[in-house]
């Protein structure tokens, strides 16, 4: 493996042996080892370019190894350090992990102690790089600035849209209300073929009973009173483009029939008339209900959903990605200052309080609660005060307790908490959720002991 591409260990300690014997422990890894005998040396190195972690001793003569250590993380603030020490005591591990070490090793622990910790260590790195190359490969190839967010989740999602949008098959979006799925739809459409063509979006909870199917399909002069020209409906008026049908558990079943006709023969009757007209249009369609217990239900017909469902997507509520609310947040300002209410910045403590609240309204729910809090907002910053929520900040498995800004600890442990809870106790599931590793997590879950 090119050293560039592989896993960048420097080793820093004055002692030779120390060294060699650090050497053969690492022998048999594809990592890239590099030495330094001094902490003057140490930072050279890390002048002509970054490594992937560092084995610092921390008693060296000239430089100690808490000043090399303070010195790296000004160049470096991610780069993980472990400390190794031949004269360790509790109070040397304390500062070392106050100063921004990952750990703190006796250099007589145990060899597959230490091989094991570097391990994870690598395996958090890798992870990284996998993310950053999915990451940089959707940004080639994702491009609808609308659909925000950089979680997990809704990488996966940019994902699924640029891999199907290219076909013609028909999409179903299922998710909360408020989660955005007319952007999903439209970020189909934008990746698509179609992407010249129309994109109509019906809502079909709007529509009338008494008119619906005159509305989807059109009808001809004289089929029903009032009826005084031709009209095309909107599924005519979506040839060669596209056509969301958000809402689709609320169409009446007669009309669900005739849908499905449609979507079989793509052929359209107008209502009042004996001749069919030919469409070429892609079907997307949306719901915020259980399909599948509307079909036990007998409200939604089986053949339906399977035609609609080519493809499903499931949008994630917001509570699921907590990681975008920054992004999502800021957004909301912006937009909200170009049209009508004043650019506001918000404080650590509101941002926190932001990604502890349930959101059951979803995206939907955080720009009202911001549009209000804006409003509200006396000073240029929006503080927790400025807030007005319509259920309980704190949800109902998450222990009371207050939270000060600087508390963060607390509000990691407590959100760590939250996604096992929602995972049923599945780590993999957990870290997925939370957008970090699982070596991160399990090193989290030792660190608070839960």
């Amino acid at each position: 493996m090119n050293s560039k591409d592989s896993f960048k260990v420097l080793i820093v300690d004055d002692e030779t042996d120390v060294q060699k014997s650090l050497k053969r422990l690492f022998a048999r890894t594809e990592y890239h080892l590099s030495f330094a005998v001094s902490g003057s040396e140490a930072l050279q190195q890390l002048s002509t370019g970054p490594v992937d972690l560092m084995l610092l001793d921390l008693k060296m003569p000239q430089m100690g190894g808490l000043a090399v250590l303070n010195a790296a993380l000004e160049i470096y603030p991610d780069l993980p350090v472990i400390i190794l020490t031949a004269h360790g005591s509790i109070q040397d591990a304390v500062t070392a992990l106050k100063c921004g070490a990952t750990d703190f090793f006796e250099k007589s622990v145990a060899p597959e102690l230490l091989r094991n910790k570097v391990r994870l260590v690598h395996n958090e790195w890798a992870l990284r790089r996998e993310n950053e190359a999915l990451h940089n490969q959707l940004n080639r190839a994702f491009s609808f600035p609308e659909l925000l967010g950089e979680s997990s989740a809704m990488l996966r999602l940019k994902d699924m849209i640029v891999r199907i949008a290219p076909t013609d098959t028909s999409v179903l979006i299922q998710g909360e209300s408020g989660t955005g799925k007319e952007l999903v739809a439209r970020a189909v459409h934008h990746h698509s073929t179609r992407k010249a063509k129309v994109f109509i979006p019906v809502d079909c909870a709007s529509l009338n009973e008494t008119v619906i199917e005159s509305e989807l399909f059109g009808h001809v002069k004289g089929a029903f009173t009032g009826a005084e020209q031709n009209t095309l409906g909107l599924f005519r008026a979506a040839n060669e483009g596209t056509i969301f049908l958000d809402e689709i558990g609320e169409i009446p079943l007669k009309t669900q029939a005739k849908l499905l006709r449609v979507l079989q023969e793509r052929e359209v009757r107008p209502v009042g008339s004996t001749s069919r007209n030919v469409i070429n249009i892609r079907v997307i369609a949306a719901t915020n209900r259980d399909l599948l217990n509307a079909i036990r239900e007998g409200t939604f017909r089986q053949d339906l959903y399977y035609r609609l469902s080519g493809i499903n997507l499931f949008l994630p509520p917001l509570r699921d990605r907590m990681e975008d609310i920054p992004l999502l947040a800021q957004h909301i300002i912006s937009k909200a200052a170009s049209e009508h209410l004043p650019l506001k910045k918000l404080s650590d403590a509101t941002l926190l309080r932001l990604q502890r609240y349930d959101w059951q309204g979803n995206i939907r729910e955080l720009e009202n609660v911001l549009h209000g809090a804006i409003t509200m907002a006396t000073g240029e910053l929006v503080q927790p005060d400025d807030l007005h929520f319509n259920q309980q900040v704190i949800q109902p498995f998450i222990r009371q307790k207050s939270y000060e800004t600087t508390d963060i600890a607390s509000y990691e442990e407590d959100a760590i908490r939250k996604a096992l809870h929602r995972t049923a106790g599945s780590k993999r599931k957990a870290a997925q959720l939370l957008g970090i590793s699982e070596a991160t997590l399990y090193r989290r879950i030792k660190k608070y002991q839960i």
